[in-house]
């Protein structure tokens, strides 16, 4: 199984881009981790629906075949590092890859909202999209170190 974070946005700077290659080279051999930059759609006269649909088919042409598509959405389910460990957990059980897929400044068209697996909220907070990047690849190496008791993760 491998996971994906495939992120709609432009280059980020350099310590967002460290910071997610620091936290995914951490990630054990068994379980993979990559960040996938995709393009996002030239605003110009278009509308809302036009740069979400323009988004969604470059996504589906990196979305690798048969994975599970977890949205990170506001509306999302609100986990703890422990939650998302344990759902990091049930995802390791089913054995596909998983795709998790961070919208660009306009969200995610409303088709991966409904086919999606999973819906995450990552943060209650409004975060900046290389930000987020960060946050999610740091909470998926704590919730693999909590997974496999490493002290990276301590509780109370």
């Amino acid at each position: 199984m491998k996971l994906h974070v495939l992120a709609v946005g432009n280059r980020q700077p350099g310590w967002l881009s460290d910071g997610c290659a620091e936290y995914l080279k951490r990630m054990p051999r068994e379980l993979p981790a990559s960040v996938s930059e995709i393009k996002p759609e030239l605003r110009g006269s278009k509308t809302r629906e036009q740069l979400l649909a323009a988004e969604k088919g470059r996504i589906r042409d990196v979305l690798p075949a048969t994975c599970r598509i977890v949205v990170l959405d506001e509306k999302g389910d609100d986990l703890t590092t422990l939650k998302l460990a344990q759902r990091l957990e049930s995802w390791m059980q089913d054995g596909r890859d998983v795709a998790l897929l961070i919208g660009g400044a306009d969200g995610l068209d409303d088709e991966f909202k409904r086919q999606a697996d999973d819906r995450v909220r990552l943060s209650s907070l409004t975060l900046p999209h290389g930000l987020a990047r960060l946050v999610l690849c740091e909470q998926l190496y704590r919730a693999v170190s909590l997974l496999r008791n490493h002290p990276y993760h301590r509780e109370g």
